[in-house]
């Protein structure tokens, strides 16, 4: 280990000398095996391993990365989108926030509005349930045609199993429908307890910020 000491040294005051001599900037860099290199073209192995640009006085001006593989672009690029969702969505929602407390001043009104498209969605529900009932009966009257024809043994007109195969269709597509929307109700009336639940916690906020 002594021995190296010297060698070392020796190394140092060569630099010392070489940025006190040098009258221009120079290019520092290390290669695969860690070796400390200058010079004052930038050469394609400087490029990349990564360089620094120095001064005629040994101060580092600039320093550049090494040159990225593409799996490293690839995964940069999709770092940097991602960081940049996450701070959109964080302007989102401070947007959001201060639009819903500027629409509703006070609690009642939240809920007043909330009511008010829950009925909407109640309505909305109230008026598919009929038509499927219509659809239900008149599908009822149908096959009770078919059945008496075929009691009789007579053949169910083409037209007439026609109509019941669209009619059928209808009601399935109704019943689909009707819960779809239910569950869509169901998921709007949960929201509306978290909506509820986030507009006091930022009229609290908003409350003790103003103390």
């Amino acid at each position: 280990m002594r021995s190296a000491l010297p060698a070392m040294l020796a190394i140092l005051i060569a630099n010392v000398c070489w940025a006190a001599e040098s009258t221009h900037n120079r290019y520092k860099w290390h290669d695969a095996e860690g070796n400390l290199h200058y010079s004052d073209a930038l050469p394609a192995e400087a490029a990349k391993f990564g360089y620094d640009l120095v001064s005629p006085q040994g101060v580092v001006i600039k320093h550049v990365d090494r040159a990225k593989t593409a799996e490293e672009k690839v995964a940069a690029k999709a770092e940097l989108a991602k960081a940049q969702a996450a701070k959109d969505a964080a302007e989102t929602k401070v947007r959001t926030d201060q639009q819903m407390l500027a629409a509703y001043p006070n609690e009642e009104d939240l809920k007043r509005a909330q009511h008010q498209q829950s009925e909407m969605l109640e309505q909305n529900l109230t008026s598919a349930r009929i038509s499927l009932q219509s659809q239900e009966k008149s599908l009822a009257e149908l096959l009770g045609h078919a059945a008496d024809l075929d009691s009789t043994g007579k053949a169910v007109p083409s037209e007439l199993a026609q109509r019941i195969g669209t009619l059928r269709k209808q009601v399935e597509d109704q019943r689909e429908y009707i819960a779809r929307k239910e569950s869509e109700r169901d998921q709007t009336l949960a929201r509306f307890e978290e909506d509820l639940a986030h507009y006091r916690s930022l009229k609290a906020a908003a409350t003790a910020d103003r103390r």
